[in-house]
Formats: structure tokens, sequence, C-alpha cells
């Protein structure tokens, strides 16, 4: 017995990319003017906001975001204005002809694609009760039908608002062949005029949406930017710290190799104390390399030249005052030597905060203080404001990226750092890195070791 296996066949849908286009269509037609018929949806209150929105009090602001509520109960007003006129021939359904209407524009507020259809559904009614005039519009179901478009497009997404327009062509279309008496219609103006309106209501969702859209962007741009600028320096800090601890290490290894030569007939336990701490400091450089290594780019070649430090600040102000800006330094409290890491940052630092009164405060006067205090190490970078800009043209105008080295240094440091603008309209850059005294811990270690002797 042999069995047959069968190969599906591909459906209407597979083979044609149009017939699965227009079912997509379909569905968005039932998912927007079908599926949410009948949802609660609140007019929300609008939120004011802009210049002249601020100079309004906090209760006002409040009662200025029921603006759209009370322009729709306006337009209410006007519908029950015009249907109360056109009722005189309604006889006893005079109250139906000018308050259905009325009542369908109030409908938006709270059930916004219930109110269309209501609208779409009661025109033939109200048509009939007013003597056929318009057919199938009457003057008050014709502007409110306008009204109800325009709101609900304004709540809805544009392609709604251009299906409930298709709906509202076939079926007046159909009403007037189908139905219509022989009088005059208003048929072609209610989808002119109502084209018109939805078109300008969808350019203004798009536009607002497309707003909406940029501004979000930025904000993950600015986010990612940052974070990467984040990443660049402290890779920067890990390319600098790594030349400067990978020479104390060297020079520790080197000094632990030489040291049992300087003393005569050394004891085995000082050799080979001396032995392990080479060894020690070996691997700890080989790991270092290892790890470290790893953030310098391909092209990235250590210098030659030593790291700089706060005694190399002559020549970077020397270079800056050529670059024509003017620099006054100030040194307080007595000089000591720091912490290479210390150092680096510091003069780092410095260096940032002078290339960025160049580019954005040409022609402004910069200071540079350096304070030597018992806790640690003080900087004080400031500038007036530019001479002949008010701000920053576009090509010198950064994003904050030296800000962020800056922060970055200070914080690996464990200090402190504000920069802001200053009353005279300029800036100003203060950090506090706080630095161990070497005195106070080599008085530690020898108080420690004095204790530990027998």
């Amino acid at each position: 017995m042999t069995s047959t296996r069968t190969t599906p066949s591909p459906t209407l849908v597979d083979r044609s990319p149009e017939v699965r286009m227009t079912l997509d269509a379909f569905g968005g037609l039932r998912a927007d003017l079908f599926q949410n018929a009948f949802a609660y949806r609140p007019l929300p209150r609008m939120r004011p906001a802009g210049g002249a929105a601020r100079l309004l009090s906090e209760r006002t602001r409040i009662h200025l975001g029921l603006f759209p509520h009370a322009v729709v109960m306006v337009l209410a007003v006007i519908v029950f204005g015009i249907g109360y006129g056109v009722a005189g021939n309604a006889g006893p359904l005079a109250l139906f002809v000018s308050c259905a209407p009325a009542g369908i524009v109030l409908l938006t507020l709270v059930r916004p694609v219930m109110a269309f259809w209501a609208s779409l559904l009661t025109a033939p009614f109200i048509g009939f009760f007013t003597g056929w005039d318009g057919w199938p519009w009457s003057r008050n179901a014709f502007a409110a039908h306008l009204v109800v478009l325009a709101v609900v497009a304004a709540r809805t997404r544009p392609r709604a608002a251009w299906w409930m327009w298709a709906a509202t062509a076939v079926c007046t279309l159909f009403m007037e062949m189908f139905l219509g008496v022989g009088t005059g219609s208003d048929s072609v103006p209610l989808l002119f005029v109502s084209a018109l309106a939805l078109l300008a209501v969808s350019v203004i969702q798009i536009r607002r949406d497309a707003k909406r859209q940029v501004t979000a962007e930025k904000t993950v741009t600015a986010v990612e930017r940052s974070k990467r600028t984040v990443l660049e320096e402290r890779t920067t800090i890990a390319r600098e710290l790594h030349d400067v601890v990978a020479h104390h290490m060297s020079v520790v290894a080197i000094q632990a190799e030489a040291a049992p030569y300087r003393v005569e007939n050394p004891p085995p336990e000082l050799e080979a104390a001396f032995v392990t701490i080479r060894e020690n400091a070996v691997a700890a450089l080989s790991e270092l390399r290892r790890i470290l290594g790893v953030v310098r780019a391909e092209d990235y070649e250590a210098p030659d030249a030593p790291q700089p430090t706060l005694a190399d600040l002559d020549d970077l102000i020397a270079n800056v005052r050529e670059a024509g800006l003017e620099v006054t330094r100030t040194v307080t409290g007595a000089r000591r030597e720091l912490p290479q890491g210390v150092e680096l940052s510091a003069y780092r630092i410095v260096q940032e905060a002078l290339s960025n009164v160049l580019r954005h405060a040409p022609g402004a006067a910069a200071t540079v203080e350096v304070s030597y205090v018992l806790g640690g190490l003080g900087l004080r970078i400031a500038n007036g404001p530019a001479r002949g800009l008010t701000k920053p043209s576009p090509s010198t105008a950064g994003a904050g990226h030296g800000i962020t080295g800056m922060r970055e240094r200070v914080a690996m440091l464990g200090g402190e750092m504000t920069a802001g603008e200053s009353e005279d309209g300029g800036y100003e850059i203060a950090v506090f890195v706080p630095v161990a005294r070497v005195e106070q811990r080599d008085d530690e270690g020898a108080h420690e070791a004095e204790e530990s002797r027998p």
C-alpha cells in the first residue's frame, strides 16, 4: 500500500502581494471603524506649552486645558441653531431634528468613532423630516457631519480619517443614486469640503507625529552620543593610566632585581623577598598589559615623551596665548609632588577647559587657579563672556564632550566638579581632587613597623 504526499498549493494571498495589501487595508478599516466603534475615549485636557502659557497662573492653565472641549461645545450650539432654523417643517419631530446633530457633535468628546456612525446613519432620517432639501444632507446634518469628521480625524490616525471619508462617499452616493427623489443634492459639496478639512487635519497630525518622532530620535541620539563620549573618554584615561602604571611597575621590577647587589652579603630571606617582589611586579605588569592593551586602537602608538603633569602648565599656557587667548595663572599653597594620575588628570582638565574657551568664547580672558590644599588639589578655570559674539557660532559650538571627559576624570579620582555659567556671563569650572598626604602615610607606616618589632 503506497501513500501519496500532497504538497499544499500556495494560496492566493501567498501568490499575490496586491491581495495581501488589500486585505491589510481592510484589516485597518475593521480596526479603526468597527472594533473601536463603541470605545469610550474621553477627550484629554490640552497641555498648554510655550512662552505665553508660562505667563499665566496655574489655575488659568488648568482651565485653558479645556479649550478643545469648549470649541466642540460651541460648534454643537451652532449646529443646534442651524437645526432650529430648518425644523419649522418637521412638525412634532422638530426636537429630534434640532437636537440629534448637536448631540452627535457632543458625542465626539467621549466616543468619537460611534459619533461618526451616528452622524452618517441619522443623516437620511433628518433629511427626510426636513422636506428632502439637499437630500440626503440637510443644512444642520451637513454642518454636524463636517464637524464630526474633523474632530474624529483629529482624535484618530490619518488612515482612519480617509476611511471615514470613503464610507461617507459610498453611503452618500448610494442614497443619492438609489434613494433620491429627484431634488437637489449637497453630496458633492459635502465630499469636497470634507476632503479639504480632512486633508488639513491629516497634514497637521503627520507634522505633529513627525516632530514628536524627531524629538524622540534626538533624545535617543543625545543619550547614545553621551554614552559613546563617556566610553571614548574612559578609553583615553585607560590608555594614559596604562602608560603611567606600566612605567612605575617597570621601575619596581628593576629596583627589586638590583637591590640585592647593593647590599653586601644579603641574607637569603632578603634575596628571596626581592625575588618575590620582582616576580609579582613582572606578573602584574604582564597582566596589566594584557587587560588594558585591548583598549588601544590598532593604530595607537604609545607616546615617546612622558605623560604631562602640572609642571608642564607653563608650556600649555604659552601655547594657548600664542593662539590669541589671554590667560592668567595663579598658584596658591605649598607646591608638592602629587600622584602621577592626579597630575595627569589635572593637566588634561586645564587643557580641555582652555580649549573650550577658545572654541566657545572667542576674545574672552581666562583665569587658571591651582590650589594646593591640605586635603588635596583644587582647580578653577574661569573665563569672561565672548567679545563680539553673544552665542557660539555653529562651526565652533560643541556637544559638551569636554565637560563629560572632565567629569569622568574627576569621578575616577573620587573628586567633585561643578561647571556652569558665571555671574558675568562667562563660564566657570571648579574641581577638587582629594589627595592623601604622603608624609602622613609614611608616619603611619613607620609607626606600624615600630609596633611590629619584637
